[in-house]
């Protein structure tokens, strides 16, 4: 049992989707989003312009950070914006400490260095693209901090070749994926803006445990390198406090030196509206240390905005619907299903694995799904899972590399390039009709006589489709049923839930 390739499904119902695709993606999904505004300005001299090359870059940077383990829920992290060569080994630090906990929305507050304006510019509708790919913007997110304060507007010009926004989103493709971004700047320096933005921040996302926000700021600037690391240890001081206004006021004094003065202090203010107080620094070094020359350097900081307690593995994927599987889990999964992978192909051998996780011992429907260079490369599911869960992603893991047959097996070579997407459903639940299905939300199994098809959830967020469309593709396409089958009494519908996570090659 298998799903159609998206472009598959569209050409079905003879739609079009403009798509734009970036060479090397590697991180991203497959397409540029349609609506598109921007693309990088920074890319060739701050970065790679090519995704391998970046890509690569990016993943050494991430491979070599070793932060600290943060017990509790994160809400913020602050992040340098240089040139990676300078402050790459940093920033690597905070993206690397947020990976796997949940992050679908990361709202990136930064300033301009180049464009005057009065007020905060909020980028507030298509995409952002990078040599990675094209980021989509969370336009629902965006649309509700705009409508917090009239401080905040749209002003696409603020983002044009700003380093201290389009620096973030790279290492946000990298390290989290397919989320999506909202990006800011401000223009003015005054507190005034940014107690609104914290407040605007404070109220949009009061209650989502899946966004996450980033800080941008270099600190102190052109000092010798023992200048610097004094400088930067009394800001690194006053940020630990959680002390927002002083902040602000000590950097207008410049006593404080960090030319994200705003954003931090943005930050700050809204972290401690919503009860995050804790701070911890992941890592420090100035580009003495990362790019050699002690005589005049810039600091950089990476640290973290978090509330203790609050373990990461009971984050909620909406409100109200806790988690099937914890982050652990999920990263076991994917192990094994990559693992098994390897040696049938390599070897033609099935790993063998012990499990003694009881929650990977529980007989689950499974699907796995792989990618390679954003294009289905073989996807294999077992709606019921009659075994131990593990077990069945390993054996829907081989069969989704050597057994769908829309493709040829998959290459020894290969392996490591394919993105991993499993998808563990719910125990799937008969309903009376269509109007107890909900799309987006449910996967739907469709029956009538000896026919049957399946839609996972995904396939009506991917598509956009609504629940007719839905419905109607599934029976025509999938189950080689009329059109509007769906409608008959005696057809069986069956609903069900799926935890989607994924892990990208190389």
């Amino acid at each position: 049992m298998y799903i159609p390739q998206k472009k598959r499904l569209l050409s079905h119902l003879n739609r079009t989707l403009e798509a734009i695709i970036i060479a090397g993606i590697l991180f991203m999904n497959n397409a540029a989003y349609p609506g598109q505004d921007k693309e990088a300005d920074l890319a060739g001299s701050w970065y790679p312009a090519s995704g391998p090359v970046l890509a690569r870059q990016l993943q050494g940077y991430l491979d070599s950070a070793v932060p600290e383990n943060i017990d509790g829920r994160i809400f913020a992290v602050i992040s340098p914006h240089a040139g990676y060569g300078y402050s790459g080994p940093v920033a690597a630090y905070g993206f690397k400490s947020v990976k796997d906990r949940g992050v679908k929305t990361v709202v990136i507050v930064g300033f301009s260095h180049r464009q005057s304006f009065d007020g905060i510019s909020i980028f507030d509708k298509g995409s952002f693209g990078t040599p990675l790919g094209a980021v989509r913007v969370d336009e629902k997110l965006a649309a509700e901090i705009k409508r917090q304060s009239e401080r905040i507007r749209a002003f696409p010009q603020a983002f044009d070749g700003e380093n201290s926004v389009e620096m973030q989103i790279p290492f946000v493709q990298a390290s989290l994926g397919g989320v999506s971004i909202v990006p800011i700047a401000f223009g003015t320096q005054s507190f005034d803006d940014a107690s609104a933005l914290a407040d605007a921040l404070a109220n949009a996302l009061k209650g989502r445990d899946d966004c996450l926000v980033v800080a941008s700021t270099d600190m102190s600037h052109y000092h010798t390198y023992e200048e610097a690391r004094s400088i930067d240890k009394h800001t690194i001081s006053v940020i630990q406090r959680m002390a927002g206004k002083e902040l602000y006021e000590e950097a207008r004094m410049q006593i404080c030196e960090l030319c994200g003065m705003m954003p931090v202090t943005a930050v700050l203010l809204a972290a401690e509206k919503l009860g995050y107080k804790d701070v911890k620094v992941l890592k420090y070094a100035n580009s003495g240390d990362t790019a050699g020359d002690k005589n005049r350097v810039v600091g950089y900081m990476s640290a973290v905005i978090y509330k203790s307690g609050v373990p990461a593995d009971t984050v909620k994927e909406k409100e109200g619907e806790t988690r099937m599987l914890n982050d652990t889990q999920r990263k076991r999964l994917l192990r094994i299903a990559r693992e098994s992978i390897t040696a049938y192909v390599k070897d033609g051998k099935r790993a063998a694995f012990v499990e003694p996780d009881p929650g990977l011992n529980s007989p689950m429907g499974v699907f796995v799904t792989l990618h390679e260079s954003g294009q289905l490369r073989g996807c294999i599911g077992n709606m019921a899972g009659h075994g131990p869960l593990y077990q069945t992603v390993a054996d829907m893991a081989i069969e989704a590399a050597t057994g769908d047959p829309r493709f040829p097996a998959l290459r020894a070579d290969e392996i490591v390039k394919v993105d991993l997407e499993i998808s563990v459903l719910s125990p799937m639940k008969k309903v009376q009709s269509h109007a107890e299905i909900t799309i987006p939300g449910h996967g739907v199994m469709i029956r009538k006589g000896y026919r049957s098809g399946v839609y996972l959830p995904q396939v009506a967020t991917e598509t956009g489709w609504g629940k007719e469309e839905f419905l109607t593709s599934l029976c025509a396409h999938k189950a080689g049923l009329g059109p509007n089958a769906w409608k008959d009494k005696d057809t069986e519908l069956y609903v069900f839930s799926a935890e989607v996570f994924q892990e990208k090659g190389e």
